[in-house]
């Protein structure tokens, strides 16, 4: 199988060789390796070279058609494509592209949607949940006054009863549904319904799962909530950044939040490339991409299963899983990351519900394939996969036996090129 794109940095080469020889072993790390970080994916030629373009040249506060500086003919083409192809995406009313990551972008929401110290509702950051639904350390715990919500303990999945008994004692101002390690469907339709029983603005953070949402496989919550963030480099495969989408009626509020509110000037070379990204993810075969990252999530989740470890909840259905490995190893999350980088393969310590380790060194680790499938694996090769893990994780304190799996690994990730 042939490398999909080469990378060409010969002037980078000659300029500055110190950072060109670190883009060079980190392609390597990249390409020689198994990447299961969940939020993580590889982006195609056409959304490097985007990013890498002149419109990084360019100061552009304000909007298409009402900036602060003028020259931005072009740089109004550019934002205004990537705003039509993703309301065609996601079938938005109204969509903000410029929010520079995840978290200012759900901080855009709350700044226009709530009043400093008001009441939200966001999930649990050791359940499943981001630093931005409401943790204290986070500027979302520290503004508002968030009341957390979990799962079950007994299933591990979400019990929308118990959230809806939670929020009519609470009347949050906002409920806040989406999450960065819960490998369960979301019934977004419910959340709509409890929404609107108490009287709450309906908020969700897709970042995870937005290509699965985009094409279908996962529910799309686009059209009936308020409003929805997304970063776009998980699993819609751009760049690194985020989007608003939201209701016609909350547009000039969420716009005046991103800019003057929060934000200046846009990075508009980031911007053309999410605009790429969204015409890939228009493409018929990105829909057979997104079912894929879901067949591969499956079939990986058996593997490890069948061979002794607890997953969350039994299992996933989407592109992600959360691995007991204290119960099913005796290993702690960080020293199961650590043995499997040195055997090449790469994930997150994580906590698991109701986990009794601190987060720093907690019972679990998160596991994902979105960049396994982007570089063409299939089921079959989930079961690879899955049985380099185990091997690495029954040999986590030996660094002879992990570095015979490297090679192993290499070898296996040589099958599947992606950047030259």
């Amino acid at each position: 199988m042939e490398a999909r794109y080469e990378m060409h940095l010969d002037f980078l080469r000659e300029y500055d060789k110190e950072i060109f020889d670190a883009i060079e072993a980190e392609k390597q790390r990249q390409m020689e390796g198994i990447e299961l970080i969940p939020s993580e994916n590889l982006v195609s030629q056409a959304v490097l070279e985007a990013m890498g373009s002149v419109g990084t040249n360019k100061y552009s506060e304000g909007y298409p058609g009402k900036r602060y500086y003028g020259g931005n003919e072009y740089i109004d083409v550019m934002e205004s494509l990537a705003i039509e192809r993703c309301k065609k995406l996601f079938n938005a009313e109204h969509v903000n592209v410029q929010p520079l990551s995840g978290s200012p972008a759900n901080m855009a929401v709350y700044y226009a949607m709530m009043g400093v110290g008001d009441t939200f509702m966001g999930m649990k950051l050791t359940e499943g949940g981001h630093l931005t639904h409401g943790h204290p350390v986070n500027f979302s715990g520290k503004l508002y006054n968030c009341v957390q919500y979990g799962v079950d303990k007994k299933t591990e999945r979400l019990d929308y009863d118990a959230i809806l008994k939670q929020a009519k004692e609470v009347k949050p101002k906002l409920i806040l549904s989406g999450y960065t390690a819960y490998p369960r469907e979301i019934d977004f339709k419910r959340f709509r319904e409890i929404c609107d029983e108490v009287g709450a603005f309906c908020m969700a953070d897709i970042a995870h799962i937005a290509g699965l949402c985009a094409t279908g496989i996962h529910e799309n919550p686009v059209p009936y909530f308020d409003a929805v963030t997304t970063t776009t480099h998980k699993t819609l495969r751009g760049p690194r950044g985020a989007i608003i989408m939201c209701k016609e009626e909350f547009a000039e509020k969420i716009d005046k939040a991103v800019f003057p509110g929060l934000q200046g000037g846009p990075h508009n070379h980031i911007n053309a490339a999410k605009a790429v990204a969204f015409k890939e993810a228009l493409e018929p075969e990105f829909k057979d991409y997104a079912e894929q990252i879901v067949k591969n999530a499956k079939a990986l989740a058996e593997t490890l299963m069948e061979k002794g470890l607890r997953l969350i909840s039994n299992g996933t259905d989407n592109h992600l899983m959360l691995v007991d490995v204290f119960k099913g190893k005796g290993l702690a999350g960080k020293q199961a990351e650590h043995a499997l980088e040195l055997a090449g393969i790469y994930c997150n310590k994580n906590t698991i519900p109701f986990d009794t380790r601190t987060p720093w060194d907690p019972s679990g680790i998160r596991i994902g394939t979105p960049v396994l499938t982007t570089r063409g694996m299939k089921e079959s090769d989930m079961k690879q996969v899955g049985e380099f893990i185990v091997k690495a994780l029954d040999n986590a304190s030996d660094e002879g036996k992990l570095k015979q799996i490297k090679e192993e690994v290499k070898e296996f990730c040589d099958g599947f090129p992606f950047y030259r």
